[in-house]
């Protein structure tokens, strides 16, 4: 399964995910890695990207993903480092 959220605090959110804090999607299929973000500076323009890909096919999402992640790692760790 892919989630796909925005949120404020990336860092925060993904730990969140990580240790299933809340009851939902990303808790019961067990979505607990970072494989795309991307950054905005307007919140409504993180919101337009999030209802778009929320249309598409997996396929197309998997695009997105494997153009700047092909190995499918998880960025979480980059997140610390900055």
């Amino acid at each position: 399964m892919l989630y796909t959220g925005m949120t404020n605090n990336i860092i925060i959110r993904s730990e969140q995910h990580k240790n299933k804090v809340f009851k939902g999607f990303s808790s019961k299929y067990n979505a607990h890695k970072l494989i795309w973000f991307e950054e905005f500076e307007w919140v409504w323009d993180a919101i337009a990207l999030e209802k778009e890909i929320k249309g598409w096919r997996r396929e197309k999402k998997i695009q997105l993903i494997e153009s700047l992640n092909p190995e499918w790692e998880d960025l979480y760790p980059r997140l610390l480092e900055k």
